[in-house]
């Protein structure tokens, strides 16, 4: 008797669970970094936006072909040209169970445009936001927005109740060190919810059995985030098998575990530039010796970027996986071109004769910021750049540190010379003006200012005549490239690293959608 009694508790155990604990599994995945905060407003940074990307949607989403498609918005359409109507889902639930409803969606928006938002400026042409019923929004710009829509593909949705009740209506002030609850938690309506938030360490993701969208594959419960810095560590940790997916595998490392029957290399080239800023406002640099500041003169902006073997940084640190720029945007955004994206010609006795004729023929000492767990290969690529600048009597001191720390003092304005890579995810050259370019923005740390960009920027934002747009953007373009405000080093190739069979697509974005993932 007795057995058979524990045979119906074990048959009733299978009807409830089915099976799932036999079948679920666990993705661990690994990066460099951390993300920065789980306040899906507080920090426009890749690594941040692909863990909020895990547990948060917006209205609109890029899907594995990175064109715009439904998310929690079913249709839309523009009433006119500044006003627009967003008909969302019937049935999201955020994961405790709540529903989603209009007053989320209107609520998160204009949370995405306060002071402390570091998306504000990706919406800045929204003017208000009001509901019209339950699952029904209107959005007014205050001028025509040919790429709205793009915009709004990172603008996640959060709860107002949950926000209201754990004090959370703004985003957190990230820049000034604030601590807040949406900083160390979240509740979203994505295909997983956070279990475990221990930063910089382990983040667990559990699926949310709420959501109202279908995994690609069900035995696909669980994520877990377990960020290592050290590349070595890093891909050790791949080819053991406590790691099933690295998405920033070293170049270094790629044949190494391509080799390996258990594993698999996938590589595309990013959305991302990288680059180097220097601050042109200073009267005189904080690490110089001259007494003044050489950055402010065009001669000596050119005399560095000719310095810069990127060919020979293409092979020798990046191993080939790089594609060398001519400006911060890459093929694919629309503005992009061909000739704009040739470089100056590497030329070292260029370089001396522009630093001579500008007044420094034995060249002048700077610090040069550098993070050493964002990009691919970020304090190596500085390190040659160190070296290279070296042959012009350029003496740079590196200091390099994790990237929390060198994105915050760029933000305080602390950085002469500094390395930076700028992802376009609207695919819109407007993206980049808009952050790098246009007067007082927040990103524009070697603080250009032009009026003809600027007029241009507005004629981006608001002109629905697309050769007279373009043209705006093609001049901008122009503009800034004689400049040289920045020095343009590579766009990036991303390498993933994974199990042989774990199935995550790659993106040019660098963004996992584990919804998509799969084992063989």
């Amino acid at each position: 008797m007795k057995i058979k009694s524990l045979i119906r508790i074990i048959l009733s155990l299978v009807l409830v669970f089915g099976f799932s604990s036999a079948w679920a599994k666990t993705i661990k995945w690994s990066m460099q970094g951390d993300s920065l905060t789980l306040d899906p407003h507080a920090q426009n940074e890749g690594p941040t936006t692909q863990v909020s990307r895990q547990i948060y949607e917006a209205l609109v989403q890029r899907g594995l072909d990175m064109k715009i498609g439904p998310a929690l918005a079913t249709e839309w359409k523009a009433t006119d040209p500044n006003t627009w109507v967003f008909k969302l889902r019937e049935d999201v639930k955020f994961s405790n169970g709540s529903k989603m409803t209009s007053e989320d969606v209107v609520f998160s928006i204009l949370r995405a445009k306060q002071r402390t938002s570091d998306f504000k400026e990706y919406i800045s042409t929204i003017s208000d936001v009001k509901a019209d019923g339950e699952y029904s929004v209107v959005i007014s710009t205050s001028k025509p927005n040919p790429i709205l829509l793009n915009q709004l593909s990172n603008i996640f949705i959060m709860s107002k109740k949950w926000s209201e009740k754990n004090f959370a209506m703004s985003p957190q002030n990230w820049d000034a060190g604030q601590e807040t609850y949406s900083a160390t938690n979240a509740l979203g309506t994505g295909p997983f919810k956070i279990t475990l938030r221990e930063p910089n360490t382990k983040t667990v993701f559990k699926r949310n059995t709420h959501w109202w969208g279908e995994m690609k594959d069900k035995n696909v419960t669980q994520i877990e985030l377990l960020p290592i810095k050290n590349a070595a560590t890093r891909v050790a940790a791949l080819l053991s098998g406590e790691i099933d997916l690295v998405t920033d595998a070293p170049v270094q490392d790629l044949k190494r575990i391509s080799s390996s029957s258990t594993h698999k290399v996938v590589s595309t080239p990013q959305m991302r530039t990288i680059f180097l800023g220097m601050d042109q406002s200073a009267d005189e640099l904080r690490t110089g010796n001259t007494g003044d500041n050489p950055f402010k003169k065009k001669e000596v902006r050119q005399a560095l970027y000719q310095a810069i073997d990127i060919e020979a940084i293409k092979k020798k640190v990046m191993r080939g996986l790089s594609e060398p720029a001519g400006i911060i945007t890459f093929p694919g955004v629309n503005g992009y071109t061909k000739d704009l994206d040739k470089r100056l010609p590497y030329d070292v006795d260029a370089a001396k004769k522009l630093l001579a004729d500008a007044g420094y023929p034995d060249g002048f000492n700077v610090e040069l910021r550098c993070p050493n767990d964002r990009y691919v290969n970020d304090e190596a690529i500085c390190t040659a750049v160190v070296g290279m600048l070296g042959k012009i009597g350029v003496n740079v001191n590196l200091f390099a540190q994790t990237k929390s720390k060198h994105f915050k003092e760029l933000k305080d304005n602390q950085g002469d010379f500094y390395m930076l890579g700028w992802g376009v995810p609207t695919l819109d050259s407007h993206y980049v003006f808009h952050y790098l370019y246009e007067s007082g923005a927040s990103w524009n740390k070697v603080n250009f200012s032009n009026s003809e960009v600027d007029a241009a920027i507005r004629i981006m934002e608001g002109e629905v005549d697309l050769d007279k747009r373009n043209s705006a953007i093609a001049n901008a373009w122009k503009i800034v490239k004689d400049d040289i405000s920045y020095l343009p080093l590579h766009h990036q190739v991303i390498s993933w690293a994974s199990k042989s069979n774990v199935n995550v697509p790659i993106r040019p974005n660098n963004e996992p959608l584990f919804r998509t993932a799969s084992f063989n």
